[in-house]
C-alpha cells in the first residue's frame, strides 16, 4: 500500500478533472491511496481514458511535480477564488488549443495547394489531426471554442474547415457516437470545402449578391469534391459522406445529387445543421457574423424540408443557448465572453467582462459567476456590434 508516500502536497482529483501535464503518484482504491509503478506527468487524453477503462475514479497527484502553469505548486488550506482558478487552468488548455488550430491550418493550406495542382489527398495526416481534435475536446473543450470563436475574414476556408470538424465532434459526442465514428467525421468536415479550391476565388469572395450564373459556379465545388474523393484512397463512406452532403436537402432540393430523406443518413444531416451554423456565426468579406441565438432562429426556420428539425432541437441543446466564446451582455450593461457553461450552468454561465456600454469604456476582468450572482444575461450579441476589438481578452 502507498500509505507511506509524502502526502503534504497531494491532492485527490476525480480522473473526470485530470488535466495534461498534472504528476498522477497514486491512485485511489477503496478510499485507500495506493502506490503506482508508473507514477508521472499526464502527457495524452489516452492516458486518461485508461485510467476511466480500469474503472479508477479518483487519482493523487502531486502538486509540486505538475506543470507550473496548473497553480497547483503549493497546497494551502483556503480555497483559491474560482476566477484565478478558472483562468490559470484555461491559459494552459487555450495556449494547446491555439497551437493546434495553427498546426490544422498548416496542414489544410498545404493540402488545399497541393489539391490545386493537381495530387492526391493522403488521409493519414488528417486522421493525425483528427485524433488531436477529439483529444483536445475531451481535455477542455470549453478552451477550443474560446479559440475557435476568434474568427479572420482572410482566412475563413481554413477556420470553417476546422470549426465544422470541431463542432462535428462537439455534436457526435453529445449524441454519444463512439471515437472511430467520431474520427470519421471530423475527417469529413476538415475535407468538406475542399472542392472550393477549383472555384474562381473572385466569386468565391465577391462582397455583393451572386447573380444565378455566379451561384450555379459556386456550387460546382461540390462537383470537384466527388472527383477530389474518387481518387483519395483510404477515405471512409462516412467521412465521404460527411464532405458530400453537407448541401443537401431533405425535400430533395439540395446538391450535388438530390438526395431526399433517407437518401440523407444521420451524420449527412448534421453535417448539413453544422456547416450552416458555422457559417451563419462567421464574419465574410459580404456579411457580418450572427449571434449564435439569431443563427438558431435560422436553423429551426430551415425545417422540416430542409433540415431535420429533430437533430436541430438536439443541436441547439448541445451547443446551448449561450455557447461557450459567445458573446453577451448583461443586465448592468458590461459586455463579456462565455467562459464556462457546464451542466446547470447553461443559463447561467461565467461570464469572463471586460467592457461597459453603459459608461464606453473599459472595466477591470472579472469573471461572473452567474449562479452566485444577482445579474443576469440581457442578450447575446454579436462582435460586429461592438465598437472596440473582443479578441485579447480571449
Amino acid at each position: 500500500m502507498g500509505d507511506s508516500i509524502e502526502s503534504s502536497n497531494l491532492i485527490k482529483i476525480p480522473v473526470s478533472k485530470l488535466k495534461l501535464g498534472m504528476f498522477v503518484e497514486a491512485i485511489d482504491k477503496d478510499k485507500s491511496l495506493v502506490n503506482i509503478a508508473n507514477a508521472g506527468q499526464i502527457r495524452s487524453a489516452e492516458a486518461i481514458l485508461r485510467l476511466h477503462k480500469s474503472n479508477v475514479s479518483h487519482v493523487w497527484v502531486n502538486g509540486e511535480r505538475s506543470l507550473p502553469e496548473l497553480g497547483l505548486g503549493k497546497v494551502v488550506s483556503a480555497p483559491k477564488p474560482v476566477a484565478r482558478k478558472v483562468s490559470v487552468e484555461r491559459a494552459t488548455t487555450q495556449k494547446q488549443a491555439k497551437e493546434l488550430i495553427v498546426e490544422a491550418k498548416d496542414l489544410i493550406q498545404k493540402v488545399l495547394s497541393e489539391t490545386f495542382e493537381g495530387k492526391a489527398v493522403e488521409v493519414e495526416p488528417f486522421e493525425a489531426l483528427a485524433d488531436n481534435l477529439i483529444e483536445s475536446v475531451m481535455l477542455d473543450a470549453d478552451a477550443l471554442k474560446c479559440v475557435s470563436a476568434l474568427r479572420s475574414k482572410d482566412a475563413y476556408l481554413l477556420e470553417h474547415s476546422i470549426n465544422v470538424a470541431f463542432l462535428l465532434i462537439t455534436f457526435g459526442r453529445y449524441l454519444k457516437f463512439d471515437t472511430d465514428m467520431l474520427r470519421q467525421m471530423a475527417i469529413g468536415g476538415i475535407l468538406h470545402d475542399i472542392g472550393k479550391i477549383k472555384v474562381d476565388s473572385e466569386i468565391l469572395n465577391k462582397p455583393s449578391k451572386l447573380t444565378p450564373e455566379e451561384f450555379e459556379h459556386v456550387k460546382l465545388h461540390q462537383t470537384y469534391a466527388v472527383e477530389i474523393m474518387g481518387q483519395t484512397k483510404g477515405l471512409s463512406q462516412i467521412s465521404q459522406d460527411i464532405s458530400l452532403m453537407h448541401h443537401e436537402k431533405l425535400d430533395g432540393n439540395g446538391y450535388p445529387l438530390g438526395l431526399k430523406g433517407d437518401e440523407i443518413p444521420t451524420h449527412g444531416r448534421m453535417s448539413c445543421i453544422v456547416d450552416i451554423f458555422d457559417a451563419l456565426t462567421a464574419t465574410r468579406c459580404y456579411k457580418e457574423a450572427m449571434s449564435p441565438a439569431a443563427a438558431f432562429k435560422i436553423l429551426l426556420s430551415l425545417t422540416p424540408h430542409h433540415l431535420d428539425q429533430q437533430l436541430v432541437y438536439e443541436f441547439i441543446r448541445c451547443i446551448g443557448v449561450y455557447p461557450v466564446g459567445s458573446l453577451v451582455q448583461l443586465s448592468d450593461g458590461r459586455i463579456g465572453i462565455v467562459w464556462e457553461a457546464k451542466g446547470r450552468n447553461a443559463l447561467n454561465p461565467k461570464v469572463k467582462c471586460f467592457y461597459s456600454v453603459k459608461h464606453k469604456c473599459y472595466t477591470k476582468v472579472e469573471i461572473i459567476d452567474l449562479l452566485r450572482s444577482s445579474l443576469n444575461i440581457e442578450k447575446g450579441i454579436s462582435p460586429s456590434s461592438l465598437e472596440i476589438d473582443p479578441t485579447p481578452f480571449y
